[in-house]
């Protein structure tokens, strides 16, 4: 076009391969922009933008992605604003969710773990489910930030209109698991979403949280990784209702084999996770889509078992238990940290039991002493 401006590096000669435009900016001066804010002013936000929860409810029950996204947003948000509308939120939805099968999927960093879900998750949506992966990010300690790549190590599955996938920051929390994965996972069920895979950080032992929010906890392993003699020291492996061998393929796909039997052998001698059902070992291939339709079939059997025996639903009722009393203990800290009377004398103790001026459980008490003081 004749009007198009070009930058002053461009070349004429190639103009077949240059597409951009100078475009004029908008004047905050002229007709039509009389509320336009003027340049370089800050224009303070006067009011919040009022929220139609019911017309969200409603539109996430329909499976609208967006606003799912948006609610989940809400969700994790710790304004306290956001709080409440959130709550509010969870409750229109709480009728429509507890429909699916919640899957746990850990394992040490270098598992392919991220992989593994893409492929499995695809191989359900080709079955006709909709899956919901929640993927948990560390987060730094030092900025606290995340890089929440999961969508980009995902991309296959990203792009499945059956699939939603949603990154959230671990914020620290042990057990690779964001404080808030439980009530998104509710949100995600009231829109339709009938399997839920809640992918962890992969922290090794210290994954106990998981456990106490899914139906089926799986372990992903590696051959050659030493985590033969992990298994040996229990820890993780008495969680899991499932161990993976993942990677059984090319030159490593016997010794995957391999490693799944000594596996089931110290299975054998373990307490089950779950009570009726034995915890068994079997390899997968993520990459080449091997083993991923016999792992669906085990999980469909537990499903089916554990419903028979009542032993799926009154692990739900445990795990909601111990939900509350997750929530208490974080709420408990969260006033204590924030109460004025605690904010003034804490920097004194830390000093005096740092300095070695003071036993540190005589801090502890003092700081107890002045909090329940001041609720009085």
């Amino acid at each position: 076009m004749k009007d198009e401006k070009k930058p002053e590096w461009y070349d004429p000669g190639k103009a077949d391969s240059f597409s951009s435009t100078v475009k004029p900016g908008v004047s905050g001066n002229g007709p039509g922009n009389e509320h336009t804010a003027k340049a370089g002013r800050f224009v303070k936000k006067t009011a919040a933008r009022k929220i139609d929860l019911d017309a969200l409810a409603a539109e996430i029950r329909g499976g609208n992605r967006t606003a799912l996204a948006k609610g989940i947003t809400m969700i994790e948000s710790n304004a306290d604003h956001d709080f409440q509308h959130g709550q509010a939120l969870l409750q229109l939805l709480l009728s429509e969710s507890g429909n699916s099968i919640r899957i746990g999927i850990t394992g040490v960093p270098g598992a392919g773990k991220s992989t593994f879900i893409e492929s499995f998750g695809s191989y359900l949506c080709e079955l006709g489910h909709k899956v919901a992966v929640l993927a948990v990010d560390p987060t730094s300690s030092l900025t606290g930030g995340s890089i929440l790549g999961d969508k980009t190590r995902m991309e296959k599955l990203a792009r499945n209109p059956r699939a939603f996938i949603r990154p959230s920051p671990s914020g620290g929390k042990l057990g690779g698991v964001h404080r808030k994965t439980r009530e998104t996972m509710l949100v995600c069920e009231a829109a339709g979403f009938d399997v839920i895979l809640v992918e962890t950080v992969g922290v090794g032992q210290s994954e106990v949280i998981v456990r106490d929010m899914v139906d089926f906890f799986m372990l992903l392993v590696l051959t050659g990784a030493g985590d033969e003699l992990q298994g040996m020291k229990k820890g993780i492996m008495e969680l899991a209702d499932s161990v993976i061998v993942n990677k059984a393929d090319g030159a490593n796909e016997q010794a995957a084999k391999k490693t799944k039997e000594e596996y089931n052998r110290i299975l054998h001698f373990l307490q089950p996770a779950t009570s009726g059902w034995q915890t068994t070992a079997l390899t997968s291939s993520a990459l080449h889509d091997k083993g991923i339709s016999e792992i669906w079939e085990m999980i469909s059997n537990f499903s089916s078992l554990t419903k028979e025996s009542g032993i799926f639903e009154e692990r739900r009722r445990v795990q909601t238990k111990e939900w509350l009393n997750d929530l208490i203990i974080d709420q408990l800290q969260i006033n204590f940290f924030h109460h004025p009377a605690i904010k003034s004398l804490l920097p004194k103790i830390e000093n005096e039991v740092i300095s070695g001026n003071r036993p540190v459980a005589s801090g502890v008490d003092e700081l107890f002493k002045a909090f329940f003081e001041a609720k009085k």
